[in-house]
This record gives C-alpha cells, sequence and structure tokens, in this order.
C-alpha cells in the first residue's frame, strides 16, 4: 500500500535509518520493518537487534518493493510501518515544562507547510530542550514520512500539537503566562537584544509570507535577526534554530551554565 493511502487510514511509512531506529528506542508501535536486500550489515545491525529485542517482525525485500512503500523518499533500504503518531495537546508541552521546572520554550508555525522545514524545527527542537511544537491543523504540513526523516529521528521525541485555531490557541498560551515572540523580518527589537528567558512561545512565519495578519497581532512582540547580505529573509527552520539557541544562549548564561556542559534549554 502506498504511504499516502496507509497514512490516511491510520498507519505511516518510516524510512532511513536514523526514523526506523528511533523509532524502536522510542517503543513506537511497528508492524513490520523492511529491509532491502543489498543493505550493509553495519547498516541494519543495530535495527536488528533492536527489532529483535522488541519482538518486530523483519522482512527482506528488493529496491523495488521498497521505493514503493516510501515514494520519493531516500530510504537507505529501511522502511517501517508503524502507527500513526499521535498528537499532543497544548497544555501536554506546558505541563513537560513544568514538570522539568522550566520556563516553557515552545515553537509555534504559521502556516509552514513545507515538510522538510517541519522535520528540521522538530529537529532543533530536540536539540534545544525546547518543550515542542504546535502548528494549525490547516495549511501546515503534518507528521509523515518525510517529516520524520528530515528530523532524523526527533519526531519520537518532540510533543506536537496539532489545533483548529492557532489565534485562540495563543490566547490560552497567554492566559498560563507564556509570552508570544513572532519572528518578523522587518521588526525593530533584535533577538540577541530581546530577553527570551522566561515562558516564551516563538512563532515562525510561513515559507513565503511570513506571519499571517491576525497572528502577527496576537504576539505580544516581534523579534528579527540581523542582516547583512542582499537577501532579507532566512528559511523558517534556519531562522526557528537560531531563535531556540539564542534562548539556550541566555538561559545558560541566566544560570550561570556551562554551554558545552549539554542539558535543557530553560532554567
Amino acid at each position: 500500500m502506498p504511504a499516502d493511502d496507509a497514512e490516511s487510514e491510520g498507519e505511516q511509512y518510516l524510512a532511513g535509518k536514523h526514523p526506523v531506529l528511533e523509532a524502536l528506542k522510542a517503543g513506537r508501535a511497528l508492524n513490520k520493518i523492511w529491509l532491502s536486500n543489498q543493505a550493509q550489515k553495519s547498516l541494519v545491525q543495530p535495527i536488528l537487534e533492536e527489532a529483535k529485542g522488541r519482538g518486530v517482525v523483519v522482512q527482506y525485500a528488493d529496491k523495488r518493493k521498497l521505493d514503493s512503500l516510501a515514494p520519493g523518499i531516500q530510504h537507505q533500504g529501511v522502511v517501517a510501518q508503524a502507527a500513526a503518531v499521535s498528537y499532543a495537546e497544548p497544555e501536554e508541552l506546558l505541563a513537560r515544562a513544568a514538570e522539568r521546572g522550566e520556563a516553557p520554550l515552545i515553537v509555534l508555525l504559521d502556516e509552514v507547510e513545507d515538510p522538510h522545514n517541519l522535520g528540521s524545527i522538530l529537529r532543533s527542537v530536540d536539540c534545544t530542550g525546547a518543550h515542542g511544537v504546535i502548528v494549525p491543523k490547516r495549511r501546515s504540513a503534518s507528521l509523515t514520512a518525510v517529516v520524520a526523516k528530515t528530523s532524523a529521528g526527533a519526531v519520537e521525541y518532540v510533543p506536537v500539537a496539532r489545533v483548529s485555531n492557532l489565534a485562540q490557541t495563543i490566547d490560552r498560551l497567554k492566559e498560563a503566562g507564556v509570552w508570544i515572540a513572532g519572528a518578523a523580518g522587518e521588526a525593530k527589537a533584535d533577538v540577541y537584544a530581546t530577553d527570551l528567558t522566561g515562558p516564551i512561545a516563538i512563532v515562525i512565519g510561513s515559507e513565503g509570507k511570513g506571519l499571517s495578519r491576525l497572528i502577527r497581532e496576537k504576539c505580544d512582540f516581534l523579534i528579527s535577526l540581523p542582516m547583512f547580505g542582499k537577501l532579507n529573509s532566512l528559511n523558517a527552520s534556519v531562522a526557528a534554530g537560531i531563535i531556540l539557541y539564542e534562548a539556550v544562549r541566555q538561559r545558560l548564561a541566566k544560570r550561570g551554565g556551562d554551554p558545552g556542559s549539554g542539558g535543557h534549554a530553560s532554567p
């Protein structure tokens, strides 16, 4: 069954060594794993060991079979059929921060439709120890195999909330004490001169239009990244990564932490 059809029926296909291996390690329910007949033993051995320990069926197949399961994706000779990813609720992201004793650090995506951008943002969120991502149900990338592959497995660890109304969700976050910072190229406030140590949600706009008018108006303030070249904007995932790591830098500095010691983003 093609990947798109499977996902519409409550299943999805994961493709690539890292997405499948991280899904196994995270305890994701996998129905079956297909490995290419030509796959290098060193590439698939960790997957075979994890699959055996979790009782997941592994089957060898030719490249054409894997190509049909994950069309258009560089699967590296590894494809798995998995239960659909469960979306979180926005309150779960706040609870995650509270459990860690940290100020919330959340990313909101305003109509970011490129799955590669969503995957890259999930990877940055995981690496920085931020508490999750919120996306709208309409005009937004969802958690597909492409997103899983681009995230290099981060999709298994980063909670993603999918909401019907992003503007109303922002209001709920404000009621919970979270400040809303919108990333906008024309903003006068430089991200490096803005305090990002408190409870904050960073809003990243769409690839072409940036922040929509309503969401822009909902933001408590706008922040920008300094630009010195001929272009006046950055890729959405790059901008999100830079802003997240500036928040990490500020929060580590506030608590006197060592940037090389790792750990979560918030104090």
